[in-house]
Formats: C-alpha cells, structure tokens, sequence
C-alpha cells in the first residue's frame, strides 16, 4: 500500500497527517518497504495528527511526529493546490470530524473501537465530480458470534 495518495488532483489521502518536510509532490515518490526512522517525512505521513488550538507545529503526546495546527492546513492547501486532506488515524466520534474550515476531515472507520469507545465508524465516497459523502457506520455494543466454519451436523 502507499503512503499516501492524490485522490483526482485535489484530495491529498494518508493515514496520519501533514509533516512539515513535506515541500512538493515529488517527494512522495517513496519506495517501499521501508522502515522509516522516527523523524522524517515518512513518519509524518503515519503519525501526524491535527490539534485545535496549535499554531504551527508542537510536538506530539504519542512521542512521534508532531501535531499541527489549521494555519498548517490553510498553508498546505494553497501551497499544493489541493481541495481536502483526508486521513484516519484517530477515533473521532461521529466516524468522520472536519478541521480547519473543512479543508482536513479525519475518517474513522472502526466503530465501537477496541470495545472501549462508544464511536461510529464512517466510510468516505468520492464521486467523479470529486463530491464527498459521508457513509455512517453505527456503533453497536451487540455481542458478534463467531463460528468455526463447521456448519451443524457437519463431520470434522
């Protein structure tokens, strides 16, 4: 899988977020596997993550990456042309949450997560006019059975 993807010329897609070592497109041009060390622009594209609040960058409470604020975001869509960052890697609430004037929308597709949250999950759909939608996936404290794939009255 890549880091990251341009979704139609104008959706820039990733599992963390922005890193600031990130100039241009060229950059991504990023072989894997890779095993990135913690500071670089690999790491970033992991384990960034969107805080309200920050102005810039700070550091990360995760010990990697760093968090960084709207103005980043503002900065970044202008400087690369680009319409709407999306990533996932945190839980959020409703399955998908925007920042910075909806320029970045965070999509969590695990609802229920780890058992330990009460959070839906979503799902994003991007039609060819490049339209977003949002597809909720409700969360449910109902108990899943799982089987063994042996079916009744079947012989081992």
């Amino acid at each position: 899988m890549p880091f990251c993807a341009l979704v139609g010329g104008r959706i820039f897609c990733m599992h963390g977020g922005l890193s600031p070592d990130l100039l241009n497109w060229d950059q991504l041009h990023i072989s894997r596997p890779v095993d990135p060390p913690n500071r670089c622009l690999h790491t970033d594209l992991l384990w960034a993550d969107p805080e309200p609040g920050v102005n810039g960058w700070a550091e990360n409470t995760r010990g990697v990456s760093f968090v960084f604020g709207e103005n980043v975001v503002h900065d970044f869509c202008a400087r690369m042309d680009v319409d709407l960052i999306a990533r996932g890697h945190q839980v959020v609430q409703d399955g998908y949450e925007f920042f910075a004037d909806r320029k970045l929308v965070t999509i969590f597709s695990a609802s229920s997560y780890c058992g330990e949250f009460d959070n839906n999950g979503a799902v994003m759909v991007v039609n060819r006019q490049l339209e977003c939608a949002f597809e909720v996936l409700r969360s449910s404290r109902k108990m899943i059975k799982i089987c063994s794939g042996r079916r009744k009255g079947q012989k081992r």
